[in-house]
């Protein structure tokens, strides 16, 4: 079947995540689900140009937002490039299809003032747990690195001595990201106090784990950062992403090479990283309007 060829292709030849995986796949059933449904048996490989048309007009007629529907579109595109790879299909009915287009938003962030509010300020659980979760929030704001890549980390990626921790990012891209002093301190102690664990974590378990050395699972991240963000601010977005923004943008307003802040959040391209200096663009202006005297007029 095209659609097994499809992600057996995204996961062993891509390096896709996992992740990536199950969205494209999900994407692609609840295509083929529609075609069914509304059209007759017929799979995506026979789909022309009209039903995919229909199908985005049924999911933006449902509630799905312009970016959500524009993501399901690139899985179909992806698909059918592979298609055509492959010579399963003939002709890519998205090639004459226009993405819907997106409001330009910008990433939410922390100001700083409410970051050092909730890691200097904050009164942190007794024992271990609290000692893992100031670790958990240090390492999310000090290193930018995905949810996944903190998850995925092992005390053997940290390196005290050099000041560094190495992450797997995206398509099992590797890079290593200086840590500051303070953080290399708050590890060391985390490190010795999740060693004297009783019982121990397993040989193999992740950097951040349970005070009964279980994995600390991935919900669970996300459900207390946005507990510890809730204490400091009343945004929207109280996520683990949002430190990462937070992260990019606090350095780029002091001053930090693109470049650099480039490399450090892993992104394959310049483009990615740019978008943040809209926020601190956004701060110039805001900052000029207030203090110069034609600002506001």
């Amino acid at each position: 079947m095209l659609l097994d060829r499809f992600l057996e292709h995204l996961a062993y030849e891509k390096r896709s995540s996992a992740l990536t995986v199950q969205a494209y796949r999900r994407d692609l059933e609840q295509f083929t689900a529609f075609l069914k449904e509304r059209i007759g048996p017929l799979g995506p490989e026979q789909a022309n140009d009209k039903a995919v048309r229909a199908w985005m007009m049924q999911l933006m007629e449902g509630g799905t937002g312009a970016r959500s529907v524009n993501r399901k579109l690139s899985a179909l595109r992806a698909f059918y490039h592979f298609g055509r790879t492959v010579g399963a299909v003939e002709a890519d009915p998205t090639e004459l299809i226009d993405p819907p287009k997106t409001p330009k938003r910008l990433p939410e962030f922390v100001e700083e003032r409410r970051m050092d509010r909730l890691l200097d300020e904050l009164p942190w659980p007794e024992g271990f747990t609290g000692l893992r979760d100031r670790t958990m929030l240090e390492l999310l704001y000090g290193t930018g690195m995905r949810l996944a890549e903190l998850t995925g980390a092992r005390p053997a990626d940290v390196d005290l001595r050099r000041s560094t921790i190495r992450v797997l990012g995206k398509r099992n891209k590797e890079r290593i990201i200086p840590l500051a002093t303070p953080l290399v301190a708050l590890l060391g102690t985390y490190l010795k106090a999740r060693a004297a664990l009783d019982p121990p974590p397993a040989a193999d378990a992740p950097l951040l784990v349970k005070p009964t050395g279980e994995p600390l699972p991935r919900r669970s991240v996300q459900t207390l950062v946005t507990r510890y963000l809730s204490t400091v601010t009343t945004q929207r977005k109280r996520s683990p992403h949002v430190l990462r923004h937070t992260f990019a943008t606090h350095l780029l307003e002091h001053g930090a090479d693109l470049n650099a802040v480039k490399e450090l959040l892993g992104h394959a391209g310049l483009a990615a990283t740019q978008v943040y200096t809209h926020n601190t663009v956004e701060k110039l202006k805001k900052a000029h309007q207030q203090a110069h005297p034609r600002g506001g007029q």
